[in-house]
């Protein structure tokens, strides 16, 4: 594919680097002559200086043959985004897809508004972050949490504690145990990831993979060796958007929240938005005032500051002080397995998130979503089976599946199975994949 990204800072330049990898065309659009150099001499990317939202340097990058164009400027520059991205689709380009920082294009009536001005998708990189530290405090125990299918199929990960009982054992036994109610699809060991084979025996720190049914989820939680928690007090470090929109959407499911942050001004707009939280004006890098307002006390702590040292360290604090769920918003790639190692329950990124919702249009139509995981390359997909795919043509141990990549399971009508090598899949099903970098092309082709 072509593909034009406009914004070289940090999220567009990990899309253009990670896009070029899959051997798409990328150029890259940016007035900072520095960042466009950097990316250059890092990647075999095309750049062109200047202002994504003038017509004289869209038609210079080529916009008329653009498959897909992804306007991802600084959130401060959310007009110009969207400018540019009507422009090109104006001038040619198939699809466009523009990052936004206000929760109002997001509404229902208001997305309609610029679908028809030609924008295809509109993402917000601060509101995913949020809304998937929700989903991580409902479920506590896992580090990572993703729903398909209203819930009829779920996505679970979490790293095994010594007082698990999937320690020593085969994926074979497990599954012997289990009932099949659900599948480890992955296996994160020594920063490598691995595709279990009945053969593979979990380790004590092994990042573990589950595709679970409903009916199935508890007890794959269970298996972790961690005791769920009921969050009843939560403490959010950061008052930014995600601390705001974490503490809003919180404030209706847990009794006590408290929310600190450094600047005194975003203090006094906390204190007006939200209801019932307390909203505290202090340096929380400081211990002792966590320990004034009652760190001890929570049963979770956020870390969403604007820096990743702050939001790893005060985590590593909260744990140690007792706190069962800890969170970090790490926005540098090389500290996210460091904030892992040192007791980190679950790491955000804005980057990760974002590059799962641009990927999607970069695969076939029937990709329902895609999610780009903490900790590993790999990615998991939802696709939506169309009448004549690879897929439906036989059992799946005899279609030679690629080895890089894993059938976790399905969802037909109102039921969900888990996947096996006796499984076959028909028209319609919603399937969910994991697959190591290399195999998504590979993958896609067998739903297409």
């Amino acid at each position: 594919m072509r593909i034009i990204v406009a914004g070289a800072g940090e999220i567009g330049s990990h899309l253009a680097k990670m896009l070029s990898m899959e051997y798409h065309e990328i150029t890259v659009i940016s007035p900072d002559e520095e960042s466009l150099e950097k990316i250059s001499g890092e990647s075999d990317i095309i750049t062109v200086e200047g202002i994504s939202s003038s017509i004289e340097t869209l038609q210079k990058a080529g916009i008329e043959n653009a498959d897909l164009f992804i306007a991802v400027n600084p959130d401060s520059e959310q007009d110009i985004n969207i400018v540019s991205s009507i422009l090109a689709k104006k001038l040619g380009a198939k699809k466009v897809t523009a990052r936004i920082n206000s929760e109002e294009y997001q509404k229902n009536e208001n997305r309609i508004l610029f679908t028809d001005l030609g924008i295809d998708s509109l993402f917000y990189p601060e509101k995913i972050a949020a809304t998937e530290i929700v989903n991580l405090l409902k479920q506590n125990t896992a580090s990572e949490f993703m729903n398909y299918s209203h819930g009829k199929l779920q996505l679970i990960v979490y790293k095994l504690e010594e007082c698990s009982p999937m320690v020593d054992r085969t994926v074979a036994e497990l599954r012997e145990r289990t009932q099949n109610l659900f599948r480890s699809v992955a296996i994160s060991r020594d920063n490598r990831t691995i595709i279990p084979k009945s053969a593979t025996r979990f380790k004590v720190g092994d990042i573990v993979y589950l595709v679970s049914k409903k009916e199935g989820m508890e007890q794959a939680l269970s298996l972790s060796g961690k005791s769920k928690v009921s969050v009843r007090n939560l403490m959010i470090l950061g008052g930014g958007r995600i601390g705001e929109m974490v503490a809003r959407a919180m404030e209706k499911q847990v009794e006590n929240i408290k929310l600190i942050d450094i600047d005194p001004e975003r203090c006094v707009h906390l204190s007006e938005v939200l209801d019932k939280t307390l909203v505290i004006n202090g340096d929380g890098r400081n211990s002792d005032l966590l320990l004034e307002e009652g760190i001890k006390d929570m049963e979770a702590f956020i870390a969403v500051t604007s820096s990743s040292e702050t939001n790893i360290l005060s985590c590593v604090v909260a744990k140690r002080m007792g706190i069962s769920k800890v969170i970090a918003e790490v926005e540098n790639f090389e500290y996210i397995k460091l904030a892992e190692e040192m007791g980190v329950d679950s790491v955000i990124n804005k980057k990760l998130i974002t590059a799962g919702k641009i990927f999607r249009f970069t695969l076939s139509n029937k990709v329902r979503s895609i999610k780009v995981l903490n900790g590993t390359d790999a990615v998991v997909l939802e696709f939506i089976v169309n009448t004549n795919s690879k897929i439906t043509t036989g059992k799946l141990k005899d279609l030679h599946f690629p080895e890089e990549a894993i059938i976790g399971g399905f969802v037909r009508g109102n039921e969900s199975f888990i996947a096996d090598s006796e499984s076959t899949i028909r028209p319609y099903d919603q399937v969910v994949v994991f697959a190591n970098p290399e195999a998504v092309d590979k993958v896609d082709k067998f739903f297409l």
